[in-house]
């Protein structure tokens, strides 16, 4: 890239292009928990009520994302990254296009396990993009754009979901999944056109040699750091929280709240946009304070509390203002988990500590969809399965109770 600092609206819009990607990705991702409540849906996939195998089209799609992200990311050091960008996102919209034919759960739960590979290396060709195309001083800003497009695309991908689904059917959410990355496309063809990229491998510098010996060694002092290990745990309790949110709150509130999908599109945005506020909030006072674990645990920590209380509410006003003031606690708490995160590490295995981090993250969380199935089935309890993920979100707050001094 070159060194002149460029600014004004035209210079933001490769930001704003990844946003819409990452907005899209999470639609795709999101999309398929409003079906969870649908009986044509399970009739159509012959599951009928059965919630662990709902589950797992949600963590077997998880799994195949962390996998992909970390093993496969590298793809985007090799190739350009803007034709990266460009054929994935083509690749999600023939996935959700012959999802929309799918009449079996086999096949359906395969084309999850194909999307989530396809969606994996998103981010990290995200960052590629962004690296090249903005300064030191821009890529804060330029990579909060496109980060915000998950609370975005979660707050508009549930109500758009459920109001297709009440008007036509499960078929049809697929189909219109499928046309909406045809509008990611064109915004990559455009926003994107001007911009000239390099490999990665082409911008690395021949002197730079890594001392490998050197790294191995600062690797094991990284392993046997216990703050690291505790951010680890607890950021696993953080991505359990979300996924658990994303994949069974929706069947909750229709079939354990009598929500119908009416109300349930137009609630179910607001604590979506209440976790993009907390977000915001939380970037701004945790670069102000600079109390990064306080911030980090306090947040999980009334997440936990607010679902739970949730779960003690009937009044469908109460139920989505306690699910929205959960979800601004855990947008203000994770607004500042990698900065914690590079407090506790140091800069020489920066990549190595994220990961780590990312992948213990990714990997464990993905089994609380279909964990959160079991119990509902074993215990026949909607509320149990949600107070365990509340449970889970106050008890790995905890693990972060070492570092508040300190950090």
């Amino acid at each position: 890239m070159s060194n002149e600092v460029k600014s004004g609206w035209k210079h933001w819009v490769p930001a704003f292009v990844l946003m819409v990607c990452v907005v899209l990705a999470f639609f795709d991702k999101i999309s398929i928990a409003v079906l969870f409540a649908d009986p044509t849906f399970q009739g159509a996939m012959e599951i009928a009520e059965n919630k662990a195998k709902l589950g797992w089209l949600m963590t077997s799609f998880l799994l195949a994302y962390g996998f992909s992200s970390v093993f496969l990311s590298f793809l985007g050091d090799i190739f350009d990254p803007k034709k990266m960008l460009f054929w994935s996102v083509a690749s999600w919209g023939v996935l959700m296009l012959c999802m929309g034919f799918t009449t079996s759960y086999a096949g359906m739960l395969f084309l999850r396990i194909l999307l989530g590979l396809a969606e994996g290396p998103l981010f990290a060709l995200a960052y590629t993009i962004v690296k090249q195309t903005y300064t030191d001083r821009q890529q804060a800003r330029a990579s909060t754009m496109f980060l915000l497009g998950t609370p975005i695309g979660a707050f508009l991908g549930f109500p758009i979901t459920a109001a297709v689904l009440a008007k036509y059917d499960w078929h049809t959410t697929f189909f219109v999944m499928a046309a909406l990355t045809l509008v990611a496309l064109f915004a990559i063809i455009i926003g994107l056109r001007d911009l000239k990229l390099k490999k990665t491998i082409e911008l690395q510098s021949t002197s730079k040699r890594v001392n490998f010996k050197g790294h191995i060694q600062n690797t094991k002092v990284l392993l046997q750091n216990r703050s690291f290990w505790l951010v680890c745990i607890f950021n696993i309790a953080l991505m359990t929280y979300l996924w658990g949110l994303n994949s069974w709150v929706p069947s909750y509130l229709i079939q354990d709240k009598g929500f119908n999908l009416k109300e349930f599109g137009m609630y179910s945005s607001l604590p979506f946009i209440a976790m993009l506020i907390g977000e915001i909030v939380g970037a701004f006072l945790s670069d102000k304070t600079g109390r990064r674990a306080i911030q980090v645990f306090g947040g999980l920590l009334v997440a936990g509390i607010f679902m739970y209380v949730m779960v003690l509410m009937t009044d469908p006003i109460l139920v989505i203002a306690a699910m929205s003031f959960s979800a601004m606690a855990w947008g203000f708490g994770v607004a500042s988990v990698f900065a914690l995160l590079a407090r506790v590490t140091t800069a020489d295995v920066g990549a190595t500590a994220g990961g780590i981090f990312n992948g213990m993250g990714n990997f464990a969380s993905a089994i609380a969809p279909v964990l959160i199935g079991y119990i509902v089935m074993q215990t026949h309890s909607f509320n149990l399965g949600i107070t365990f993920l509340a449970a889970v979100a106050v008890l790995g707050s905890f693990f972060l109770l070492p570092l508040l001094k300190r950090y």
